[in-house]
């Protein structure tokens, strides 16, 4: 441990023991690497049965973190009562697509002092409900009001390795973001604490899709010029559908906006870039992605932010082509195309 830390910042006291980790991917076993490897004993629960097995013997996620050796403090299991019971804290870490199915099991198991806090980053399909809004539907007010929604720009393998990494947590609580705020934290896993919720979980969501605009981009063999031209409008659509939600527009220029924005667009550990980018080369959505062990959440969101868009009446020129290109086969060329010869407008529009 790094005890310069606990001295600097005075966290020799802290209340959280027992944690359950619910979603064994990549940023859900690093997560709980993470915090295992602060003192806490730590539960991960795993969906395959047989890889709860493998990493139990090899202390390895061989699936989704290969080559990572998990700490000691980390126990797994394939029993969600096991992995609530007589926790202090529960981390939500599954896809966004099967969060409310998992969730509906752990209401009814989970003690209503327990801390939850969700890192998914998604909008379902079919309700169009924020990871926060199907918490809300889901568990009583007075939990629901007290959920921590963990965002911002961080690859799985990079936070596991230790490298410097600044991410935000946004509550309407504000005692659970200080709890959730010096839990996390470690001298290379910074967390600033935000109150904006819908702000956090828009920009989480959808940087996904426009990571996937971008990758095609990218497999189109088009420059930085364009992909700059993508992220900057790309914001701006993820900003209007935020607003309109009820987001604050400043926290879409923070680390769960334009920070996570970035690093998905840009970064080569970027799942929904590397389908993009694919998609960009000629590849069928359905070979891409059978290929994939891990899960990229921007394909399903796209279905969800672009029927959003419509309902809320906000404007997503990258988000349609997207949804067309993804959904109704339109040609990866023929969409940056359109893009282009829209009519000209004030940036601002």
């Amino acid at each position: 441990m790094h005890e310069g830390f606990w001295d600097r910042y005075k966290i020799k006291e802290i209340e959280m023991k027992q944690i359950g980790v619910i979603g064994a991917g990549s940023w859900g076993t690093t997560l709980a690497d993470l915090l295992a490897s602060k003192g806490y004993l730590v539960t991960l629960w795993a969906y395959e049965s047989d890889l709860v097995e493998r990493m139990r013997v090899s202390r390895e996620n061989d699936l989704y973190l290969a080559g990572a050796k998990l700490s000691k403090n980390l126990s797994f299991t394939n029993d969600l009562a096991e992995a609530v019971h007589e926790k202090e804290l529960v981390l939500f870490v599954p896809p966004s697509q099967v969060l409310r199915p998992i969730l509906a099991e752990v209401a009814a198991l989970v003690d209503p002092k327990t801390l939850l806090v969700s890192a998914s980053k998604g909008i379902e399909n079919g309700t169009l409900k924020t990871m926060s809004e199907v918490f809300e539907e889901l568990l009583p007010k007075a939990i629901s009001n007290r959920v921590a929604y963990l965002s911002g720009p961080s690859f799985a393998r990079e936070v596991f390795e230790r490298l410097p990494t600044a991410v935000a947590v946004a509550s309407a609580d504000k005692e659970v973001l200080g709890r959730v705020q010096q839990l996390f934290s470690t001298d290379k896993f910074r967390v600033y604490t935000n109150s904006d919720v819908r702000g956090i979980e828009i920009g989480g969501a959808l940087k996904n899709v426009i990571a996937l605009a971008a990758g095609v981009s990218d497999g189109l063999g088009f420059g930085h010029n364009t992909r700059a031209a993508l992220i900057t409008r790309g914001l701006a659509e993820i900003a209007r559908i935020g607003v309109t939600k009820g987001a604050d527009a400043l926290t879409f220029s923070g680390l769960a906006g334009m920070g996570d924005l970035v690093l998905t667009c840009t970064g080569d550990l970027s799942r929904n870039r590397t389908v993009g980018i694919a998609l960009g080369q000629g590849k069928k959505l359905d070979d891409i992605l059978s290929d994939m062990k891990m899960v990229a959440e921007g394909v399903k969101t796209t279905l969800s932010a672009y029927q959003l868009a419509r309902k809320l009446d906000v404007e997503t020129p990258i988000v349609d082509q997207m949804y067309a290109l993804l959904y109704e086969g339109k040609d990866a060329r023929q969409s940056v195309a359109d893009l282009m010869v829209r009519d000209l407008k004030p940036e601002e529009g």
